[in-house]
């Protein structure tokens, strides 16, 4: 892909330390921290290294590093790939469905005031359903396995909390072991899934406000009350829930390339960006109202800069998790047992081990396309001492 002419950090360093200051009553430290980073990164500020070639020699010129901030663009493709290619091995040859479970619009204020604790049980309640309605004999009978990432904004960069969760068609029964697979067309049905997942939510809701776990100030301030509360969240039971499921899709080489959409992404790519001019930034995005038709869109770059820090994750939150026989704990007895049911012998039985590293480098030798390794570190001191010196002219 090629290099977009605009990028995000270009924004921020044109806004400068005068978005900071008018907005003073608002911004903290943290998104400050974020900002100066994406700002820095792929900059001499932050060193470099230089690569060969371990097959051919080819030196490349000198590269910056990057920032290494979940938040920032260009860091995001790297840490991508390298998390792609540590899940092959957990992949298994059978098709995969992809779920997503959206929180009603109601709760995005709420949401943007107690992320750790909406995020984390947006995360929790959305994994608990798939995992019950699941086991439930009616539909699967099976224990299953699955990735789930958090993503919190919609196209226009507002606030739209909603996990993906990538899941395989099918799960494993222990008792005899084997593997059942989920109706060609059909994984679970939507409107279980509707309900158990609100219902779960809603009641962690209300255990994380009666246990005072929930910061309610500004607009919100009047929710503290407890029959206030009850009466602002009865309505949610009125109306069903958003629950996406498509049809199961292609096996575990194109699922690498289908995860790579979802799992890393930040609130927009420096490829959307279209231009900034007069203080201006237009950017694309799709109308999934009007069958995903692309349009653009303005927005002052204030306001850019405003919607974009709306997503900034608290520190430490993880926002992809493992759940059923892929969870941190059960991967390393349940993975085995799944590949065996579906005639699979393990990558982890191989006499050939190697690190991700090494059998897919993320970066090839234009020339020979040997993997490239870095050959020596740079400070930002010692990039400055190996840059040419400016030559001064005078006037004749």
């Amino acid at each position: 892909m090629s290099r977009p002419p605009l990028e995000v950090a270009d924004l921020i360093r044109t806004a400068g330390t005068a978005f900071i200051e008018r907005n003073r009553q608002w911004i903290r430290w943290t998104p400050i921290k974020v900002l100066r980073a994406i700002a820095r990164c792929r900059t001499a500020a932050l060193g470099g290294h230089i690569d060969e070639c371990t097959r051919c020699g080819h030196r490349a010129t000198i590269s910056y590093n990057s920032c290494r901030n979940r938040h920032c663009p260009k860091w995001q493709t790297g840490a991508r790939e390298r998390w792609i290619e540590a899940r092959r091995s957990e992949l298994l040859p059978t098709p995969y469905v992809h779920v997503v479970f959206t929180l009603p619009p109601q709760l995005a204020s709420l949401a943007l005031q107690n992320k750790t604790v909406i995020y984390g049980l947006l995360l929790r309640a959305s994994a608990e359903t798939l995992l019950e309605v699941a086991r439930n004999p009616r539909h699967l009978g099976a224990e299953i396995g699955f990735f789930s990432v958090l993503h919190t904004w919609n196209q226009k960069l507002q606030i739209h909390p909603h996990v993906h969760c990538v899941v395989p068609a099918g799960g494993l029964c222990r008792d005899p072991p084997r593997w059942i697979r989920s109706r060609p067309r059909f994984f679970l049905p939507i409107q279980v899934l509707r309900r158990v997942f609100r219902g779960k939510f809603v009641a962690a809701l209300k255990s994380a406000f009666q246990h005072g776990q929930l910061h309610l100030s500004g607009d919100l301030a009047l929710l503290a009350q407890p029959k206030i509360f009850a009466a602002w969240l009865r309505p949610l039971f009125r109306k069903d829930w958003i629950v996406y499921s498509k049809p199961p899709f292609g096996g575990p080489e194109y699922v690498l390339h289908y995860l790579g959409r979802y799992t890393h992404r930040v609130a927009i790519s420096n490829h959307r960006l279209v231009s900034l001019a007069d203080g201006q930034v237009t950017l694309r995005w799709r109308d999934s109202a009007h069958h995903n038709e692309q349009k653009v869109m303005t927005l002052s770059l204030d306001e850019f800069l405003r919607r974009f820090l709306l997503h900034l994750l608290p520190k430490g939150f993880v926002r992809i998790r493992h759940f059923g026989f892929l969870a941190n704990r059960r991967h390393s007895t349940l993975l085995p047992l799944c590949l065996a049911a579906l005639g699979t012998v393990s990558s982890q039985t191989k006499p050939e081990t190697s690190t991700a590293q090494e059998s897919q480098p993320l970066w090839r030798c234009p020339n020979c396309g040997g993997p490239m390794a870095v050959i020596e570190r740079l400070t930002a001191a010692q990039l400055q001492l190996r840059s040419p010196p400016r030559l001064l002219t005078t006037a004749a």
